[in-house]
């Protein structure tokens, strides 16, 4: 099972976080980025997202080191956790509040167990987190983590020391400080108790690997604090999850040939341009939805179609067009797939259904993997609440 460990955070000694953190790299625009950074000078995005040249690992480096010498971060006396609060309204309808726990999660081997993929990642070949993290030598941006073991929301339920919040597009994001050595030790042994299932954040765990394996081999021995990487971890249960689909986007084959591939499986029947109703309409009856520059379609699996194929609508896609040249791409939110297909950026897109936490549980507990970007979960973590140092 994973070790769980607090840790002296470095934190921002600012009464207003709102101004100096931002949300996670990878959903960031250059142009968002840009806009983040002349918000303010300390803004986290200057580290987390350094642009311009080939030395903009060692100035995202160097304003970490002048950042914590001038006392815009001040290190924690002594280890901690960091409890983190999301409530926002899902797109259900639904009031919610998420709760889990900033900490430094092990980093283990492939296939090793302890802490688990949930699904197949697509290939990354920049090198832009390691070179990062090689330079400032801190995990920035946390790994979102599920723990599988029962009890730890009601291990983070009671309060910890209030440090901040921040509201932003209708969420409002808390962190609290918990120190007491009791509770500290049980945070632990909860996350310690099962395996931890990666939720987001897989690239940036095999970077964590990575930069380990670098440690030791410097070191001849222990990686210290690279032992373990920087982990937003909650528990896998449905009141503490949000879940959205990531949609398909498909290019090279036209869209009459995908429609025609799509039909050897699916029952298509002419269907409204998607609107606001959509997703709810194909979760509750049970369709997908081809939309193509001129015509949309409701996708019905036919009966015996995908026997044997797991139920996922991932997983039936991929089956279903096996054997077609297709290049696919994925895409957030109706209107952003709709618009792609408008554009003519792609020839085609596929809307699908939110996996449902039952089916990650399983999965996980199968120890087997989704298709790719299988899972949206929302609303995304801030970046900046908690710097997590890999060297003093």
């Amino acid at each position: 099972m994973p070790r769980f460990r607090p840790f002296r955070a470095l934190r921002y000694a600012v009464d207003d976080l709102a101004t100096v953190t931002a949300p996670p790299y990878d959903v960031l625009s250059e142009a968002e980025v840009r806009a983040l950074a002349a918000s303010s000078e300390h803004n986290v995005v200057h580290v987390d997202v350094p642009l311009d040249g080939a030395d903009r690992y060692r100035r995202a480096a160097a304003r970490l080191q002048a950042w914590r010498d001038g006392g815009v971060l001040v290190q924690d006396a002594e280890p901690s956790f960091t409890l983190y609060r999301l409530r926002f309204t899902d797109a259900t309808g639904a009031e919610r509040d998420l709760v889990g726990v900033l900490g430094g999660l092990e980093v283990v081997d492939e296939g090793a167990g302890g802490v688990l993929p949930h699904e197949r990642t697509t290939p990354k070949a920049s090198t832009d987190r390691l070179d990062l993290t090689r330079a400032t030598r801190a995990n920035l941006s946390p790994v979102w983590g599920l723990s599988l073991a029962p009890g730890l929301t009601a291990l983070l339920r009671a309060p910890g020391e209030v440090l901040g919040s921040v509201v932003d597009g209708g969420v409002e994001h808390v962190v609290e400080r918990v120190t007491d050595p009791e509770r500290v030790a049980a945070i632990a042994a909860a996350v310690g108790a099962d395996d931890v299932l990666i939720a987001d954040g897989h690239h940036r765990y095999a970077i964590s690997r990575t930069y380990r394996d670098e440690v030791r081999a410097a070191t001849g021995g222990d990686a210290g604090a690279a032992e373990e990487t920087l982990a937003f971890v909650g528990e896998l249960v449905p009141e503490q999850l949000s879940v959205a689909a990531i949609h398909r986007l498909y290019s090279g084959v036209d869209a009459p040939t995908l429609r025609a591939a799509l039909a050897r499986r699916f029952e298509l029947t002419p269907a409204d341009r998607p609107g606001a109703g959509t997703l709810a309409a194909m979760a509750e009856e049970g369709f997908l939805t081809l939309v193509e520059p001129d015509a949309t379609w409701r996708l019905t699996a036919r009966p015996g179609a995908f026997d044997g194929v797991r139920a996922l609508d991932g997983g039936w896609l991929e089956t279903a067009l096996a054997d077609q040249p297709v290049a696919v791409t994925y895409q957030h939110g109706l209107d952003a797939a709709v618009a792609a297909v408008t554009s003519g950026r792609a020839a085609a897109a596929v809307l699908i259904r939110p996996v449902s936490v039952a089916e990650i549980e399983r999965t996980a507990r199968e120890g087997l993997l989704m298709p790719p970007k299988s899972t949206f979960f929302t609303p995304k973590l801030k970046t900046g609440f908690v710097v997590r140092p890999l060297a003093d």
